[in-house]
């Protein structure tokens, strides 16, 4: 079913309910909406912060400790 469709087969329906239950229908496409705008900003975030040059410093900092560093070793 392609989009068009889609919204025109939801707005019969929505015609057809009465404005209680269209309000419904209403607060609850606001409600997913929110959710998708929510979601769009979390992965353009994510998406950010990976490509972020921040932390690059990290990678040439020299190791402080090794394995010879350790007084007990753990083997899980």
């Amino acid at each position: 079913m392609t989009r068009r469709a889609i919204i025109e087969r939801t707005i019969r329906a929505i015609n057809q309910l009465p404005d209680e239950k269209a309000k419904e229908i209403s607060d609850f496409v606001d409600f997913v909406m929110k959710r998708h705008e929510e979601t769009q900003l979390t992965e353009g975030i994510q998406k950010l912060t990976a490509q972020s040059q921040t932390f690059d410093f990290l990678n040439d900092e020299e190791d402080l400790y090794s394995e010879a560093d350790l007084k007990e070793v753990y083997n899980g």
